[in-house]
């Protein structure tokens, strides 16, 4: 019991799902227990008396918050296999601040495609597609974004790819036209087991949006 692995998580969440690729990747079996976001329990709350929220890894019977943190330290702890924090602390510096400009920029531009309508939409939608091809620099001609090995900044950025069909139906646009690379490195990334075991179908997480939009109020 001393060594119990618990995730506490929920299915359509990017932020849930990079603590399962990363655990994944490292081979780690766990238990999963999905979370209800509208009625927590009292594990996760307790767990995460801070913030309220999913991801949280419990290990050795000691909660772990936050889907980025979780993730450093999943490649911490469990450091004998798939490394995926780079090396270099330069490196690590630049991927920590691509990792962050995707929780504060991208995910929030994306969010803002189907909560908003008119200009409001059309302003997120080309801030959102700015964000994906700075992204797509910052790739360049690498397999992926921790070079020739999944890493890091991929199991942050990941996730979010199986939202990409519903940004793309509700602002009317192609991720593929714009981004064509960055798509390449999607595809790629799909052919990891630890990624396609983990993410839900696209059109699953587009048929949840009426789901998002009654809790959040919107018409």
């Amino acid at each position: 019991m001393a060594d119990e692995v618990i995730l506490l998580g929920f299915w359509a969440s990017p932020f849930g799902m990079r603590p399962k690729v990363a655990l994944a990747e490292k081979g780690v079996a766990y238990e999963y227990r999905e979370e209800n976001v509208r009625d927590k329990s009292p594990l996760l709350l307790n767990s995460n008396p801070i913030h309220k929220t999913i991801p949280v890894l419990i290990h050795k019977q000691k909660p772990i918050c936050e889907s980025l943190n979780i993730v450093e330290y999943i490649d911490e702890v469990w450091k004998g296999k798939s490394p995926l924090m780079p090396q270099a602390p330069y490196e690590r510096a630049r991927a920590r601040f691509w990792a962050d400009f995707i929780d504060k920029k991208v995910i929030e531009y994306g969010i803002g495609i189907w909560t908003n309508k008119g200009e409001a939409q059309e302003e997120a939608k080309n801030g959102f597609i700015e964000c994906l091809k700075l992204l797509e620099e910052e790739l360049g001609e690498k397999p992926y974004f921790g070079g020739d090995t999944f890493g890091f900044l991929d199991v942050a950025f990941i996730p979010l790819s199986c939202w990409f069909y519903t940004y793309e139906t509700c602002g009317n646009f192609s991720i593929e036209k714009e981004c064509r690379k960055l798509m390449g490195w999607v595809k790629r990334c799909m052919e990891k087991e630890s990624v396609s075991m983990t993410l839900p179908d696209p059109h699953k997480a587009y048929e949840f949006l009426g789901t998002l939009k009654k809790w959040r109020g919107i018409e």
